[in-house]
C-alpha cells in the first residue's frame, strides 16, 4: 500500500463545530456525570485528613512546624484550603455543567414517558415472559371489562380498544395497561435535586461564613470580625452582612463521669446567658446544648468545645496590680491537661508566663505531672517565667495562645537556675529580683463557640430529601405492562389471551397472570366451560 493510499483511508479531521458538539456530547453523558461525581468525592478526601486553614488555622501552623517539606507540597496543591482551590472548583463546575446538560434533554424524554399511553398489544403473546390462554362461554365485553377493572384496582393506566377485523390479529377487543410511570419521574426528581443541592451549596459557600471564638463564662461576645479567633467566608461575603448580635455567657455548665468504665467521659456541656439581637434591643435568655444551637438572624451558634481558664493576678515590684484576668488554656488530651500563656505588657520589664493547667494532678514516678481526670478536683498550674519584649508593639500579629520568645529570656533565681513553679488555688509565687508576684486566684470554664451562616441550607436539605425519595422510587417501583386480547373461536366461544411484561427483572409474573385470569373468569365460572394453557 502506498503512502497516498494510507492517507486516503484515515478518517478526516472533524470541523471545529462538529468537534465542539462531540465534546459537548461527551461532557453531558451520564457516564461523564457519574465519573465527575466520583472524582468530586475523591477530591473531598484531603479536606477530611489535612487541616484546613478556614477551619483550624492553628492546626495548619502546627502541621507546618512538624512537616515543613510536606507543607510546601500541600500548599502548592492547595490542600490546606481544598474546597476553595482551583482544581476542586473546576471539578465542581464541570459536574454542574454535565448534570444540567444531561438533565435538560432527558426531562423532555421523561415528560413524554409520563404522559404516554399503554403501548399496543404485541402480535404473539407466547413470546412474552408470562402468558396464558383460556376459553369461556361468557361475552368478550364482560371478560374485558373484568380485566380492566382488576388492572385499575392495581393502579394500572388502562386503555380498552374495540374489536377489529383488520390487521394481522383480528380480535373482539384489547385491554392495554401499564404502571410504574413514577419510576421515570423519580429518576428525574433525583437528578434535578442533585443539581439544586449543588447550586445551593455553591451559593452557601459564596455568601456564607463560619468562625469560632473562645468565650470565658462571665464575659461577652459581639459579632464583629475582631472578636473571632478564626474566621472564613465566601468570596461574596461582606463584613456588613454579619448580624449585629451580642451575647453574655454565664454560666457554662460542664460535668464528667467520675467512675465506671466511662470515667472521664463528658456528661453535660451547656452554655446559658443573655443575647441581644441588635443594639438597643431587649436581651433575651438562651440555652445552648449539644445539637441545640442558638439560632439568631440566620446564624447558628454552636458550642463545639470547652476548657478551663485559670484566673491570675500579677503585681509589680511595688505591689501594684498590673494584670488580673482569666486566661483560657487549651486542652491537649481527653484529661484536659491544657497549655497556655499569660502576657503582661504593662509590667516593666514585660513579663510572660508559659505552662500547663492540670485539673486533677497525679505525679508519676519520674516526676512528671499528669491529669488523672478532666474534672477540676485539685486544679494546679505549672509555669515558666520570662522577661523582656513580648513583641506586641512591632505591628506583627501573634496568637494569644503562643509566646513569642525571640526577645524574651527565662527568669532565673539568685543561683542562676531558671525558675519553674507550681501553684494551686490561692497560692502565689514571688518572682526573683523583686519583679513582683503572680497569684492563682481561681478557675472559670470557657466555651469554644462556632458561629456559622449557610444561606439556602433549608433548600439543600429539601433537595437531599427529594433526591432520596426520587432515588427510592426509581429503584423500587417496577414498570409493568399487561395485555388482554379476546377473539372468537371456530365453535363460537371466546378465546382470551393474557400476557404480562416486567421491564425490571425479578418479578413473579406467572402469579400475576394467574391472578388476572382468575379475576376474569370469576369465582363461579365452571371448569367445564374453560380450557386453559399457560407458559
Amino acid at each position: 500500500m502506498t503512502a497516498t493510499e494510507e492517507r486516503s483511508t484515515s478518517a478526516p479531521a472533524l470541523p471545529p463545530v462538529q468537534f465542539g458538539r462531540w465534546i459537548w456530547r461527551q461532557l453531558t453523558s451520564m457516564r461523564t456525570a457519574l465519573l465527575l461525581l466520583l472524582l468530586l468525592a475523591l477530591a473531598s478526601i484531603p479536606g477530611s485528613f489535612v487541616p484546613q486553614a478556614g477551619v483550624d488555622a492553628a492546626a495548619v501552623l502546627g502541621f507546618a512546624e512538624e512537616y515543613p517539606t510536606l507543607t510546601r507540597v500541600f500548599d502548592a496543591f492547595g490542600l490546606f484550603d481544598v474546597y476553595s482551590s482551583a482544581w476542586f472548583s473546576a471539578i465542581y463546575l464541570l459536574l454542574m455543567v454535565s448534570l444540567v446538560g444531561c438533565i435538560i434533554p432527558r426531562t423532555f424524554v421523561y415528560a413524554r414517558a409520563v404522559r404516554a399511553r399503554p403501548p399496543r398489544a404485541p402480535r404473539t403473546f407466547s413470546r412474552l415472559p408470562a402468558s396464558a390462554t383460556f376459553t369461556s362461554d361468557q361475552p368478550a365485553e364482560v371478560l374485558l371489562g373484568r380485566a380492566a377493572t382488576a388492572l385499575r384496582r392495581q393502579r394500572y393506566r388502562v386503555d380498552v380498544d374495540g374489536g377489529s377485523d383488520q390487521g394481522p390479529v383480528p380480535h373482539l377487543g384489547v385491554v392495554r395497561a401499564e404502571r410504574g410511570y413514577l419510576r421515570e419521574a423519580g429518576n428525574l426528581v433525583f437528578h434535578v435535586s442533585l443539581v439544586v443541592a449543588l447550586i445551593s451549596i455553591a451559593i452557601g459557600s459564596l455568601w456564607g461564613y463560619r468562625g469560632s471564638a473562645i468565650v470565658v463564662e462571665g464575659e461577652g461576645f459581639s459579632n464583629t470580625l475582631t472578636q473571632y479567633d478564626e474566621f472564613s467566608a465566601g468570596a461574596m461575603f461582606e463584613p456588613e452582612d454579619l448580624p449585629p448580635f451580642s451575647m453574655l455567657v454565664d454560666p457554662i455548665d460542664v460535668s464528667f463521669r467520675l467512675d465506671g468504665p466511662q470515667a472521664g467521659a463528658p456528661q453535660l456541656f451547656r452554655a446559658r446567658g443573655q443575647v441581644t439581637e441588635a443594639p438597643g434591643a431587649e436581651p433575651r435568655p438562651f440555652d445552648i446544648t449539644v445539637n441545640h444551637p442558638l439560632q439568631i438572624d440566620g446564624a447558628s451558634v454552636f458550642m463545639v468545645g470547652q476548657g478551663y481558664a485559670p484566673v491570675f493576678t500579677v503585681r509589680d515590684g511595688r505591689g501594684e496590680v498590673v494584670y488580673s484576668e482569666a486566661v483560657p488554656f487549651l486542652p491537649e488530651d481527653p484529661t484536659y491537661l491544657s497549655t497556655g500563656v499569660v502576657k503582661i505588657p504593662d509590667a516593666d520589664p514585660q513579663l510572660g508566663f508559659e505552662g500547663f493547667f492540670v485539673p486533677s494532678p497525679r505525679l508519676l514516678d519520674d516526676g512528671t505531672i499528669v491529669s488523672a481526670s478532666p474534672t477540676a478536683i485539685l486544679p494546679t498550674v505549672a509555669l515558666f517565667a520570662y522577661e523582656g519584649d513580648l513583641g506586641l508593639d512591632n505591628g506583627t500579629p501573634q496568637s494569644v495562645y503562643q509566646l513569642d520568645k525571640e526577645a524574651l529570656t527565662r527568669i532565673a533565681d539568685d543561683s542562676g537556675e531558671e525558675v519553674r513553679f507550681d501553684l494551686q488555688l490561692g497560692e502565689s509565687y514571688q518572682l526573683p529580683g523583686g519583679q513582683g508576684s503572680i497569684t492563682f486566684d481561681g478557675v472559670r470554664n470557657f466555651g469554644r463557640f462556632s458561629i456559622a451562616h449557610a444561606p439556602l441550607k433549608g433548600l439543600t436539605l429539601a433537595a437531599a430529601v427529594a433526591g432520596l425519595l426520587g432515588l427510592i422510587s426509581s429503584l423500587f417501583l417496577r414498570p409493568r405492562r399487561a395485555w388482554v386480547r379476546a377473539a372468537r373461536s371456530q365453535d363460537g366461544r371466546t378465546v382470551v389471551e393474557v400476557a404480562r411484561l416486567d421491564r425490571v427483572s425479578g418479578a413473579d409474573l406467572a402469579a400475576d397472570v394467574n391472578d388476572l385470569v382468575a379475576a376474569m373468569r370469576g369465582d363461579d365460572a365452571p371448569a367445564s366451560n374453560s380450557q386453559e394453557e399457560r407458559r
